[in-house]
């Protein structure tokens, strides 16, 4: 069984200015839709202020509430800021706190947007207007349901703002894979980076995450691990630079639910990026990656899909 966040806010209007384009999250729902697998959907209320205002600047916060983004900011985020944007980020916040609060019980649970991890203290940037994950981390320890929290980050382009955001805290641990030519130009420093050369295949890249992630997990013993699960270190994303094959992609989501659920930690995992011409391409990458975690989950639940306490993990 496949537990999904979405919200029909997700998808927004072709912005006025900048390229990013929306349309992919209902094609991602569509493309689960079609599948035929088990899948349960579930609708996240918007994020409230005070638990964004806890990471991002109050004054930044207002400014996306209130629509007066400047626009050198705007720019840097990549579309302008309007009222269905303001909107559409409190929902996609939402909606990782409530992918998080699902695999606490379930296991595994996705968001179907998400995994901003662009977004710093006062500004957006490179698509994210605000951190889903730092905002869930801090949350999930804030009201007592974790004391440490492990967010690992795939996709192709370094977490900087989630490394930023977090930086410091003993409670959450950031990790990177991610190419090392690509955006940002200017990396910031997570609890640890792994800086891929371009064209990394398959083997090279499940290679350093066997290495690096079990001992993370080991050493930091986290108690819930949130995962900006991105696309886009496929071969053909548009704004890749590594070469990860369908199955390449699938074995990496499959290898990092594996290693915290048989550890008996739940797992949830955020949208990140993928890009490319044809969107249906793309959206199709992101639902075989929910698809493959949820069934991967599935070898540590029980019949009535509810994850298995840490001394029943097998």
């Amino acid at each position: 069984m496949l537990h999904v966040v979405h919200h029909v806010d997700y998808m927004a209007p072709p912005p006025a200015r900048g390229t990013f384009k929306f349309d992919k999250y209902q094609l991602v729902m569509t493309a689960l839709r079609d599948s035929g697998a088990a899948i349960t959907e579930h609708a996240p209320d918007p994020c409230p202020r005070e638990w964004l205002e806890a990471v991002h600047d109050p004054s930044y916060v207002e400014e996306v509430f209130s629509q007066t983004v400047p626009r050198e900011k705007e720019r840097r985020i990549g579309f302008p800021v309007t009222q269905h944007i303001a909107s559409r980020v409190r929902h996609t916040n939402g909606g990782t706190w409530l992918a998080a609060q699902l695999a606490m019980e379930h296991g595994y649970a996705a968001n179907s947007a998400a995994g901003s991890h662009h977004a710093l203290h006062d500004t957006g940037a490179g698509y994210c207007v605000f951190n889903d994950l730092a905002v869930a981390a801090n949350r999930l320890i804030s009201e007592g349901h974790a004391e440490r929290v492990l967010i690992v980050d795939l996709d192709v382009h370094q977490g900087d703002g989630t490394a930023s955001l977090t930086a410091g805290r003993q409670d959450i641990f950031t990790l990177s894979l991610h190419a090392e030519k690509n955006f940002p130009v200017r990396k910031a420093r997570s609890s640890l980076d792994i800086a891929l050369a371009d064209g990394t295949d398959d083997d090279g890249y499940m290679a350093e995450l066997a290495r690096h992630l079990p001992d993370v997990i080991s050493h930091f013993g986290p108690d819930i691990m949130l995962y900006q699960a991105g696309v886009d270190p496929h071969v053909d994303d548009k704004l890749g630079r590594l070469n990860l094959s369908d199955g390449g992609l699938t074995a990496r989501d499959r290898f990092v639910v594996q290693q915290a659920r048989q550890r008996g930690i739940p797992i949830a995992s955020a949208l990140g990026g993928g890009y490319g011409d044809d969107q249906r391409i793309v959206a199709d990458r992101h639902a075989r990656s929910m698809l493959a975690m949820a069934d991967e989950n599935s070898r540590w639940t029980d019949p009535d899909n509810n994850a298995l306490p840490k001394a029943a993990t097998r």
